[in-house]
């Protein structure tokens, strides 16, 4: 059987800590900026935590064992 493929376009979106909990940026900051108030645009410039309600989904498309 081959080996597993990775899902490029998440590779390029999450990374995997040393802990197993997974780093992603947030969305809805690249376009249409002038309505969103400043507070939340420099909310949304820090990085987060894929909740574990996802963490699996995220796992099978990087192929990391559970």
């Amino acid at each position: 059987m081959p080996k597993m493929k990775t899902n490029s376009g998440a590779k390029k979106r999450f990374k995997v800590l040393s802990s197993g909990k997974v780093k992603m940026n947030h969305a809805f900051k690249n376009h249409i900026l002038t309505k969103k108030t400043t507070k939340q645009k420099r909310n949304l410039t820090q990085g987060g935590y894929v909740h574990e309600t996802d963490m699996s989904n995220v796992k099978r498309l990087l192929t990391i064992g559970k």
